[in-house]
C-alpha cells in the first residue's frame, strides 16, 4: 500500500467521516460462539470493533490496520472496555504472518488478494477463517465504487479451495443507511489437521 493511500486512511479516521460502529456485525456474531479457542487475527481492523468482539470471547488478538489513527482509536476504547489487544500498525501488503499460528483468522470488507494465500499459511491446523466482502452486482448497492474491491460470485469458494468450506453465501443485505442494501459474498472454512 502506498504512502498516500494510508494517509487517505489515516484522514478518513481523524476527520470524523468514517464513524466507527460500536458492535461487531452480524456476520461475525452469527458465528462468534463457535469459534475455536487460542489466537485470532483481525486483518484490517479498522477501529476494532470485530477485534474487540473476539477478546470479549476469550481469544488473544492481534489487530492489524495501515491507519495508525485508526489503531489509536481502537486501542483507546479497548483500553477503556479493559480488553488485552495486541494493535499493530502495518501494511499488509508487506507485513509477514507467522505460519501455523492462528485459530481464528477474520477479513471483513477488506479485499487484498494477494494476502489471501498467506491468511491459508497464517492458520493453524483447526482454524477457522471467516471473510466478508463486498460483491459484484447489477442490484443498486452501496460499497465500494471500484470494481477492483467487489468480488466475483464464488470468488472466495475458488480462493480458499483449500479449506474445507462450513459456511458460503453471496446475498443482498440491509445495509448502515435506511433503505440501502449491500451484496455480500461471506465465507466460514477450517484449514484442516490432524482429527479432522
Amino acid at each position: 500500500m502506498s504512502e498516500d493511500e494510508r494517509r487517505i486512511w489515516d484522514d478518513r479516521y481523524s476527520s470524523g467521516d468514517y464513524q466507527p460502529r460500536p458492535a461487531a456485525g452480524p456476520f461475525l456474531e452469527a458465528w462468534i460462539e463457535r469459534l475455536p479457542a487460542g489466537r485470532a487475527l483481525d486483518v484490517a481492523c479498522g477501529a476494532g470493533r470485530h477485534a474487540m468482539r473476539l477478546a470479549e470471547v476469550g481469544l488473544a488478538v492481534d489487530a492489524l490496520d495501515v491507519s495508525a489513527v485508526a489503531i489509536d482509536m481502537a486501542a483507546k476504547e479497548a483500553n477503556r472496555r479493559g480488553l488485552d489487544i495486541n494493535w499493530v500498525v502495518a501494511d499488509l501488503d508487506h507485513h509477514a504472518l507467522p505460519a501455523g499460528t492462528y485459530n481464528v483468522i477474520t477479513v471483513i470488507r477488506y479485499v487484498n488478494r494477494s494476502l489471501w494465500p498467506r491468511l491459508v499459511d497464517a492458520l493453524a491446523p483447526g482454524g477457522w477463517l471467516l471473510v466478508e466482502h463486498h460483491m459484484k452486482t447489477d442490484a443498486d448497492v452501496d460499497g465500494p465504487s471500484s470494481p477492483e474491491f467487489r468480488l466475483e460470485p464464488q470468488e472466495l469458494l475458488e480462493a480458499f479451495g483449500s479449506l474445507r468450506v462450513l459456511f458460503y453465501e453471496e446475498t443482498i443485505t440491509e445495509g448502515d443507511r435506511p433503505g440501502r442494501h449491500h451484496a455480500l459474498e461471506r465465507l466460514v472454512a477450517v484449514k484442516e489437521g490432524p482429527g479432522w
